[in-house]
């Protein structure tokens, strides 16, 4: 239960440095997009039909453009949700079946396996 404990921890920790990389991430972008709107005369090409959504959409777009910049961000921030599966089940916060739980240790060492196998898409913090 102590091991458990801990590797939960660390977990939430890098789960939360990854939460940090993506929002400087997200600045990136969003600074790069503010710079090319001004220096553009052409309206933004896409136009969102319901506003109460658009902030929505505007902010799912961010984050996709910006882990789309950056692979070795989203690798690390999928491989670090997938194997929190395992200590949350582990200390019964999160009970999930165990084809959850392989699913998700599946797709975590796939993602080990790509930055083993391709050593650029590793998460280097700056």
């Amino acid at each position: 239960m102590r091991a458990a404990r801990h590797y939960y921890y660390f977990l939430v920790m890098s789960l939360i440095r990854d939460l940090y990389e993506v929002s400087l991430q997200m600045g990136r972008v969003a600074h790069d997009r503010a710079e090319r709107e001004k220096s553009s005369q052409d309206p933004v090409g896409y136009h969102v039909v319901d506003e109460e959504t658009e902030w929505l959409q505007s902010l799912l777009l961010l984050l996709f453009q910006s882990l789309r910049r950056h692979p070795p961000l989203l690798l690390d921030t999928v491989k670090n949700f997938c194997d929190i599966l395992i200590p949350l089940n582990q200390l019964g916060i999160y009970k999930s079946n165990a084809g959850i739980i392989g699913l998700g240790g599946l797709v975590s060492s796939v993602a080990g396996i790509i930055t083993v196998v391709y050593p650029q898409m590793k998460l280097k913090i700056r």
